[in-house]
């Protein structure tokens, strides 16, 4: 090879080199923006909340409650019946809750937007068409990029509040002690929406998914892995803040009826798994925490009340298949 092609190769190396920096720059922004967004504001246009004004009032939410009766259910994990349990869940044991209700669906983006309009808030990160607005694709998934401070006063201005995790793990699975909401089979590939979608390895572990829209789906899908009580993706789409601040050794010394959490903490809990978690981590007792102020896009909420009917809104008395 003479001197003028190997300097030509060398050029052509110096190039390719540069073009794979700079892929893996774009990448890692863009993972950057799904992650953390805590100092990014989108504005409204006026054209825009004309428009977010418009769909408050013409399109209907999904936001019934259910009845989860009072009496005791098993709560957190046996190492011998689920291999996958971690410390922070045991022991199981008996929990006795009084009656509450609960939304039958993680709250969505129209239902977080009458709160935003109401309150004067700016759009989400992600609401970025039509001068602040989500694509109407969207009207039905679960709101997130919200930290506990704004999903608490999301639920207090609907007349709600966050549910315990004693409160939210009775919904998932009732008072059986089972693994998922479903029963105890996998999850597979039709019951939750997760990080095993084809990629190989974790989801979690694959930076380049985030240039895409994060797979998020509608709330009311998944009709055969529907909880005891009727509700739907307790496991998988977004994770869920509960009530509770979070310590791992909390439950070696809870107490046994209508446990609330530590009295303080650094961190509050989230419970469910996001589109983002691994097969491990898909469990109605898997618990975790962290910081209050954290917004991200696998994390959102539902809320709950006390038993008694909330004004305008329908509360379900009955299980899935049966008769009111």
């Amino acid at each position: 090879m003479d001197a003028s092609s190997a300097e030509k190769w060398k050029r052509l190396d110096r190039w390719i080199n540069a073009l794979l920096v700079g892929a893996i720059a774009l990448v890692l922004a863009n993972a950057a923006w799904g992650l953390d967004t805590q100092d990014i504001t989108v504005e409204w246009t006026d054209a825009g909340k004309n428009i977010a004004m418009e769909r408050v009032k013409t399109w209907p939410a999904k936001d019934d409650l259910v009845l989860i009766p009072a009496g005791a259910f098993l709560m957190g994990s046996d190492k011998k019946a689920d291999r996958n349990a971690y410390d922070a869940e045991r022991p199981q044991r008996a929990v006795y809750l009084d009656a509450f209700a609960i939304d039958r669906y993680e709250v969505t983006a129209l239902q977080y937007l009458k709160f935003v309009l109401a309150t004067n808030r700016p759009p989400q990160i992600d609401w970025r068409y039509e001068g602040g607005n989500f694509q109407e694709s969207m009207a039905h998934h679960p709101v997130m990029h919200v930290s506990w401070h704004d999903a608490d006063a999301y639920c207090r201005w609907a007349g709600k509040r966050l549910p315990t995790e004693a409160e939210w793990e009775k919904a998932a699975r009732g008072e059986d002690g089972r693994l998922f909401p479903w029963g105890n089979q996998l999850a597979g590939l039709s019951r939750a929406n997760f990080g095993r979608t084809g990629l190989s390895g974790p989801v979690r572990d694959r930076p380049e998914r985030l240039l895409l829209y994060p797979p998020i789906i509608a709330v009311d899908k998944y009709e055969n892995a529907v909880s005891p009580y009727g509700l739907h993706q307790q496991i998988g789409n977004v994770a869920e803040w509960v009530a509770d601040w979070y310590d791992k050794d909390y439950y070696k010394t809870a107490p046994d009826r209508n446990p609330t959490g530590p009295d303080r903490g650094t961190q509050r809990a989230f419970r469910g798994g996001g589109w983002m978690d691994s097969t491990t981590t898909m469990r109605a007792a898997m618990r975790n925490g962290t910081d209050p102020n954290t917004k991200i896009n696998w994390l959102g909420f539902r809320c709950a009340s006390g038993a008694q009917n909330q004004p305008g809104q329908q509360v379900s008395l009955a299980l899935p298949g049966s008769t009111p």
